[in-house]
């Protein structure tokens, strides 16, 4: 399934109004004519607050009803090869005269205080880094180890200028929204201790981890609007935080219950968490978008969505809470074959491995015959057991080529049941949920392993994937 990306597209990426408007004027030399942009930094994405057209005297402006939020924001030129930053915070009416010639050192920026040692960053910046980007070119052809060292020992000295320069800002002006940006832009500061022993190992990551947000307050809205944030919280979530829905769960409710107080924060929060986890890449992660559902969605919290998105998220989370990793897994009253009644509870195993297929789908007839393999090899001595559902409704030659499939296999070891359409009448009659609901259907074969009791414990597993877990339960087992 795609994923929700609509929700950070619709609802995170606009412009709230207030009762005061903005006015940003620009004069260019070089463009006397075009359509020019100001846009803003959201995620990975640049986002169209406004447009306007050059005149023939290179004077566009940008006006509206109402406020703009703060962050950095960038005017891009006709023909989408120029750009230049300026901030925006309080003050909303501005003017900005800039050159194409040069358009770092040659733009002006009236109207916002804020923007004055912005741009002195950026020309200051913009020197160093030419000096750092010839340093490590000359260190790269480097013919002796004294060139080497010498270009390394510059390159060090104009890096330690550009930190120095934004520790003095930060420290001298520290309410100012550079100051803000500065230090959010800031690596988390790496372990000083050598780890010897696996301890120190241990304490090194929960050192970095416990500093990663060092500099970011989720209390203030402006720096989701820049081009790193987004950065920041993707490799904190995808690479510092363990992997573990609960671990997940307790991080994102905290950072949550810390925006509460930035409306835009907490918006672009949930909205990110809740794309992320609905499809997401670790088996058991989809209990983080149940959680969101229920904890924010369901509560009606996430007013911001309209009708389409709610439906989709409500529909989606009702899908996965009946099959969560660690809960019992719903149970399924079919006939076989013969229409005899075989219930997924009368099936008494160590392992019980659910195989969702149609005899008729391509993928199902490469796997269906490897799945039995595995079975046939392993997996049967251990006292695991197929209960495999027939996926399509029941049709006369739906049910001959099921039937026919399984004996040119020879799948006899399995259990073979489907769902009469009195069944299926029945449990729509009854409002009960029906098997692809229970176990989120959506594709076939679709495989899940349960324990002893029914619970879940493996879901939309491929076969190799579940023969691993499997060997890691036995092993186990055979350790205890």
């Amino acid at each position: 399934m795609k994923k929700l990306s609509i929700l950070l597209v619709l609802t995170v990426f606009y412009l709230a109004t207030f009762s005061q408007g903005f006015k940003v004027t620009l004069q260019c030399n070089g463009f006397r004519s075009g359509i020019v942009y100001l846009t803003y930094y959201m995620g990975n994405n640049l986002n169209i607050a406004d447009s306007a057209a050059f005149n023939e005297n290179g004077l566009a402006v940008f006006k509206g009803p109402g406020k703009l939020y703060p962050g950095i924001y960038v005017i891009v030129f006709p023909g989408k090869q120029l750009r230049t930053e300026f901030l925006l915070d309080k003050e909303q009416t501005l003017s900005i005269t800039s050159d194409t010639s040069d358009l770092v050192n040659k733009t002006i920026v009236t109207g916002s205080k804020e923007n004055i040692p912005y741009l002195q960053y950026q020309k200051f910046v913009l020197a160093k880094g030419q000096i750092l980007q010839d340093e490590k070119l000359a260190f790269m052809n480097s013919r002796t180890k004294a060139d080497s060292l010498l270009h390394e020992k510059n390159y060090d000295a104009v890096n330690k200028q550009l930190n120095d320069y934004r520790d003095n800002f930060i420290r001298t002006q520290p309410t100012s929204m550079l100051a803000v940006l500065l230090k959010a832009m800031k690596d988390p500061p790496l372990p000083k201790k050598v780890a010897v022993t696996h301890q120190d190992s241990v304490n090194n990551y929960y050192y970095y981890k416990n500093h990663y947000w060092d500099g970011i307050t989720f209390m203030d809205d402006r720096v989701i609007r820049t081009p790193f944030f987004m950065k920041k919280l993707e490799t904190y979530y995808h690479e510092v935080l363990p992997q573990t829905a609960d671990s997940i769960i307790r991080d994102a409710d905290y950072k949550l219950l810390l925006a509460r107080s930035a409306p835009e924060m907490f918006k672009f929060l949930l909205n990110w968490l809740t794309d992320e986890y609905l499809n997401p890449k670790y088996m058991g992660q989809d209990a983080i978008f149940v959680h969101l559902f229920e904890k924010y969605h369901s509560k009606g919290v996430s007013n911001w969505l309209n009708e389409k998105q709610m439906e989709t998220i409500s529909r989606r989370a009702y899908m996965l809470m009946a099959n969560l990793i660690g809960e019992k897994g719903g149970n399924l009253e079919m006939v076989d074959s013969s229409n005899a009644p075989s219930s997924l509870y009368d099936v008494s195993a160590e392992y019980t491995l659910i195989c969702f297929w149609d005899p008729h789908c391509g993928h199902c007839k490469e796997e269906i015959p490897r799945i039995d393999s595995m079975y046939r090899a392993s997996w049967k001595k251990h006292n695991l057991k197929i209960y495999a559902v027939l996926t399509q409704d029941e049709k006369e030659d739906v049910k001959k080529d099921w039937v026919n499939y399984i004996k040119e296999h020879d799948l006899g070891g399995w259990v073979h049941v489907y769902q009469t359409r009195e069944m299926e009448k029945a449990e729509l009659a009854a409002q009960k949920p029906s098997f692809r609901q229970l176990y989120d259907v959506t594709i076939t074969p679709t495989l899940y392993l349960l324990d002893k009791e029914k619970h879940i414990i493996g879901k939309k597993l491929t076969w190799q994937q579940l023969n691993d877990l499997l060997e890691v339960k036995w092993k186990t087992n055979t350790q205890q």
